[in-house]
């Protein structure tokens, strides 16, 4: 899937689907050339490469009046040599200056994928299913050797691009700015999709059009965070869902990231993404190295949807891993919105005796169960069991749970402390803090110095007691604060500027450490809901909280945004009692219950609270899920109908062979008289026949009708319903059911 021309210096990486094409400047500089659509392997593209004399501009050599890095398109671009545009990479010596002129040394084709040392990545299986080219380049004056590391996968429309940092000279470097991709292209009409809000409103879908200047996404909480996500997407203004160039980026990791598009006054476009460089500083001692977490790079020619198909296709199969990879998902009950801090034994196993008569599969002991823990003021740290709660400890609760015939699972937030707790006062030290200077708390709570290899070292064996004592087979891994006073008493002066950095490096390291202790233990992320859902955290836990905000109608909205690039089966979403405890809304159980099985499902209330109607309600929800869930977590994803634009909301999964589908529509508010609606369907067969089947109406259809006239849509909203179909009502919902007919 490489094609060398080596007389013209010029890297071709294509899978039948997609290429991207780099080569060798004259003056040794590393430069861009395409991205997007396959090309022939076969051909000559360094004529592709434009130049122009332009006013007021610098060029690299005496006499030459044509070459300028400001306007020649690179792969990796430094400052200070005639480019002013950002950079990619900065790196200062001890003479203080940061100039840097990188030259190409050579290169090494590699058959499939290399782990990154101590990072999250994407991987391959067997060695066939994708090449890497490493490109070799050096500052022969800092003697900094860097490795520009892009590989192509066989079966995903994607390209992962890293970078190495080798200090093969004899002085002490410091990188202030390490991106992990840059690209630029041609031109920039382009809008850029990013996905931003707020804590209870994650990944909101919001669409700018470009102009000269700077359009940014990022965080410097210590957290991918609620507020961005570390990603970003261009599409041209005529692209859809379904039709046009949409292209992605998306960063593989948890901390402070910067996601960034510029475009110049010739309308030439830089897109960068990796570490935020605000609060970085790495320093590279003599004979050190650096690297930087995994950038993918998707193009699709199908609209954000055929974007968004690559990214749930690689991170499902080749950024999640483990067991829970392909095993179905349980069904599970989490106590939080039921009991909070209030429960006993009793309590708690009556609320799973109720659930598994429902047929739910797992139950979930959330906070509180821990040292002093009765509020959000004390215990976090002692990751000890409190007996004046649980008399027969975490053991015994497991035990009885599992004479239920039922999983147990539990909630822990292992980076934080509490003030009032056994850890903090034995190691007050050992909290993020600027010496003589107060610290801010957030919910009560600090965060403990995970760059410190000891402070890991003491949670990994607090949680390793715990794991062994009882037979847990999932943990809710809770984070819920951001980092602020960013000091840690254990690293020199010269290095405070790599604690961000580090300290994801040791919530990565105990991520690995317990589950290769503990390798069928599955992990549920969570930060403060959607604070830390990003690529990072989906390689440890194959699945996250999505966000705090379990309410059916905000929810639409959260999950439609997310699916720009995370699959369903990463997406943690329940059914919460009601009126909803964020935003106090009354939704219908069988919306609620729609809207959460497209996720990995479960219930955050108490069911013994529930009528007799709501119970069956929900064990025929359960048994759905339970019918579907593989589909529902292997399919592929279509987005139909936005809740962003409008007051239906609609998406699709289908198997891949197009013999079953799920189609879920949801109409935010009721209407009076409303039009008659057809919606039309993606990835059916179109010769073959389907039985549709919804709440009130069963009929067949061939698979081009459904794609081209449209689902017809069962919408009684007329306020004065005759047919016995039910009432017209705010926030309803309906899931169809779509299958082929042998």
């Amino acid at each position: 899937m490489i094609t060398i021309n080596e007389k013209e210096q010029v890297f071709h990486l294509h899978n039948g689907r997609i290429s991207y094409l780099l080569y060798v400047m004259e003056s040794g500089q590393l430069g861009h050339l395409y991205f997007g659509r396959q090309l022939r392997p076969e051909g000559s593209y360094r004529h592709m490469v434009e130049k122009a004399h332009r006013p007021m501009s610098s060029y690299i050599a005496e006499g030459d009046l044509y070459t300028s890095y400001e306007h020649l398109r690179q792969e990796y671009p430094t400052f200070g040599t005639s480019d002013y545009r950002y950079p990619a990479l900065e790196v200062q010596g001890p003479d203080g200056s940061a100039l840097c002129k990188l030259e190409y040394q050579g290169y090494r084709a590699i058959q499939g994928k290399k782990p990154l040392p101590g990072l999250p990545a994407t991987y391959v299986e067997n060695p066939q299913e994708a090449d890497t080219l490493e490109v070799h380049m050096l500052d022969p004056w800092r003697r900094l050797e860097v490795v520009l590391s892009y590989t192509i996968f066989r079966d995903f429309d994607c390209v992962a691009r890293s970078v190495r940092f080798a200090n093969k000279g004899e002085e002490t470097l410091f990188l202030d700015r390490a991106m992990s991709l840059s690209l630029d292209f041609p031109d920039a009409d382009y809008e850029t999709v990013q996905l931003s809000g707020a804590w209870a409103r994650e990944r909101a879908v919001k669409v700018r059009a470009l102009e000269p200047g700077v359009t940014a996404v990022s965080s410097m909480r210590g957290h991918s965070s609620h507020h961005h996500n570390p990603f970003l997407a261009l599409k041209r203004k005529s692209t859809t869902e379904h039709a046009g160039d949409a292209y992605g980026f998306s960063l593989v990791y948890s901390g402070n990231f910067l996601a960034q598009a510029e475009v110049d006054n010739y309308q030439v476009l830089r897109v960068m993404l990796g570490i935020n460089p605000f609060g970085f500083r790495w320093r590279l001692d003599p004979g050190g190295a650096f690297t930087t977490p995994e950038a993918v790079m998707a193009y699709s020619p199908e609209g954000l949807n055929g974007m968004s198909a690559q990214f749930h296709r690689l991170y499902r199969s080749r950024l999640a891993r483990g067991p829970w990879r392909d095993k179905e998902r349980p069904v599970l009950i989490n106590n939080w919105e039921a009991t909070v801090f209030d429960f006993d034994e009793d309590r708690l196993l009556r609320i799973a005796q109720k659930a598994k008569e429902c047929g739910v599969e797992m139950f979930v002991l959330d906070d509180g169960w821990f040292g002093s823990r009765n509020s959000d003021a004390s215990g976090l740290g002692d990751w000890q069991v409190n007996r004046r709660k649980l008399p027969g400890g975490i053991g015994g609760l497991a035990e009885k749970v599992g004479r239920l015939g039922m999983q147990f699972g539990l909630w822990i937030e292992p980076e934080m402390v509490n003030k009032d707790s056994g850890l903090f006062r034995a190691h007050p030290d050992y909290i993020l803090q600027t010496p003589g200077r107060s610290a801010s708390h957030g919910r009560n709570q600090f965060v403990l110095d995970f760059s410190r290899p000891e402070v890991v070292e003491e949670i990994y064996r607090q949680l390793h007691a715990l794991l062994s004592s009882a037979d847990i087979r999932y943990i809710k891994w809770d984070m819920n604060r951001s980092i602020s006073e960013c000091y840690s008493a254990a690293w020199p002066a010269s290095r405070q500027g790599e604690v961000y950095h580090r300290y994801i490096l040791g919530v990565y390291d105990l991520h690995r450490r317990l589950l290769e202790d503990f390798p069928d233990l599955l992990i549920e992320s969570c930060a403060s809901g959607g604070g830390r859902f990003d690529p990072g955290m989906l390689y440890y836990a194959p699945q996250g909280w999505t966000s705090d905000d379990s309410d059916a109608v905000e929810r639409l909205k959260i999950q439609y945004g997310t699916s720009l690039v995370y699959p369903l089966s990463c997406m943690g979403a329940h059914v919460s009692a009601c009126p909803n405890g964020q935003v106090g809304r009354t939704t219908p159980l069988d919306t609620r219950g729609n809207v959460a099985m497209t996720g990995a499902f479960g219930y955050e209330l108490d069911l013994g609270r529930l009528g007799p109607e709501e119970i069956e309600t929900v064990k025929a929800q359960v048994a759905f899920y339970k019918e579907n869930r593989r589909l529902l977590a292997q399919g592929d994803f279509y987005r139909l109908l936005s809740p962003f634009q409008g007051n239906l909301c609609a998406w699709q999964v289908a198997l891949p062979d197009g013999a079953r589908a799920l189609v879920m529509v949801a109409r935010i508010l009721s209407e009076a008289n409303g039009p008659y609606r057809r919606l039309p369907l993606r990835g059916l067969l179109p010769g073959r026949k389907y039985k549709v089947t919804g709440k009130y109406l069963s009929y067949e259809a061939y698979g081009d009708e459904l794609m081209q006239f449209g689902l017809m849509l069962e919408d009684k909203s007329s306020g004065e319903v005759r047919d016995g179909s039910g009432p017209c009502r705010d926030f309803s919902s309906q899931i169809y059911q779509v299958d082929a007919i042998s």
